[in-house]
């Protein structure tokens, strides 16, 4: 039986006054994701041990089965690897993201979402202001950067932008967490600083604040680590796969699973994404591999910004764009496909950071009996036939004959 993964980031939420005192799932429209949960099975997962950072690495780690507390080295290796970035034995990768300061506080992780094309250039004018040997920043998409530093040392307290909108960005800089990490720490720290003089004169950053934009007025590195030793998909499962996203994080986990990486134009990681393009391209890859894991961004970036609404229609977008049309589909195909849907982690709209809480799943296979569960949301899935999984359990169940 093939394998279609359908991930929701982030789209878990908590009760919200707004919504009355539902969460989001509870609260969008989505008839076929329902329709799903109540021809399926369902049940709750514990995709991030309470140890280890709340983060799309660890979490999408997790959904596909691997062992993430002997895997997870950070997100910047991660995208380095999408980039086609070398990562040397020596090296310490992170991400570096393009944020915006509004005075002392830091506004928000995305420099209001700035484009790709405005991105690259900025971060082409940092390489040539402040990359050097041994330093070395390589574009990514949006926001998305990485920053490379031979040599590193990862003994360091690195804070997630998005764990810390609207705190002030000296409360939060780079740290040493033992003797070793204090030279890496400051050079993180002299960088950020050094960056802010230099990126608020540019010319992308004058353009946008006079469009009332908010601007990429600075760098902020963070998830530092090595190159991981991760088996394939094929080693670990005997399947071959692919995986479909806008973001180079799930492209640099599909590059090191072995996956296939199938690039959608017009996919954005927002809600005007390019959700036709993603479900012909996972329809099309299903024929040729046995998973396809396609990785919807969009309601993860609403929970960041706080905005409830456009949680909602990320949600219903994704039920009736992506999972309707790949229901229609996959029912035509001569061999069964099993469906699974579900988020990697919660990010409430209240706090506007991922959290370490289960999230809720559904399965469907063809064939085989529902649980009781006739809708999917947090609730709800906590009555389904799985119950509450941790680890591999998840991908074994959905992968399971």
């Amino acid at each position: 039986m093939k394998t279609i993964i359908i991930l929701g980031d982030g789209m878990a939420d908590t009760p919200i006054e707004k919504l009355g005192q539902r969460t989001v799932l509870q609260a969008a429209r989505k008839p076929h994701i329902d329709r799903l949960a109540a021809l399926g099975r369902c049940g709750m997962f514990k995709t991030v041990p309470d140890d280890l950072p709340a983060g799309s690495e660890v979490a999408n780690l997790a959904v596909l089965g691997y062992d993430v507390r002997a895997v997870y080295e950070g997100r910047g290796v991660l995208e380095g690897a999408a980039m086609g970035v070398e990562i040397g034995p020596d090296d310490l990768a992170m991400r570096c993201n393009l944020v915006c300061l509004d005075g002392d506080r830091l506004k928000n992780h995305s420099a209001g979402h700035i484009t790709t094309e405005e991105g690259r250039e900025l971060i082409a004018a940092v390489q040539e202001a402040l990359g050097r040997d041994g330093v070395s920043f390589h574009p990514g998409v949006s926001y998305r950067h990485l920053l490379v530093v031979r040599g590193g040392v990862n003994e360091l307290k690195l804070t997630p932008p998005h764990d810390v909108p609207g705190s002030p960005w000296r409360d939060v800089l780079p740290a040493a967490t033992g003797p070793g990490g204090e030279d890496t720490a400051a050079l993180l720290r002299d960088l950020i600083v050094r960056s802010q003089a230099f990126l608020a004169d540019h010319p992308i950053n004058r353009a946008r604040v006079a469009a009332g934009k908010d601007p990429g007025n600075s760098l902020w590195p963070w998830s530092a680590g090595r190159k991981p030793r991760m088996k394939t998909y094929q080693e670990l499962f005997g399947r071959t796969g692919a995986v479909i996203s806008a973001v180079d994080l799930l492209h640099g986990i599909g590059r090191y699973a072995g996956f296939r990486v199938i690039h959608v134009p017009g996919a954005t990681g927002l809600y005007d994404t390019n959700y036709e393009g993603k479900v012909a391209a996972a329809l099309e890859a299903i024929r040729d591999v046995d998973l396809v894991y396609l990785h919807i961004e969009a309601a993860d970036e609403a929970g960041h910004e706080g905005n409830v609404d456009l949680k909602v229609k990320c949600v219903e977008a994704l039920d009736e764009r992506v999972v309707r049309p790949i229901v229609e589909a996959t029912a035509k195909m001569s061999e069964p496909v099993a469906l699974a849907v579900l988020p990697d982690h919660p990010t409430p709209c209240a706090l506007r950071t991922h959290t370490h809480d289960p999230v809720p799943f559904l399965i469907y296979k063809p064939g085989v009996a529902p649980d009781a569960v006739e809708r999917y949301d947090e609730v709800a899935a906590t009555a389904g036939a799985f119950g509450l999984l941790h680890g591999d359990e998840f991908i074994r169940a959905l992968l399971a004959d």
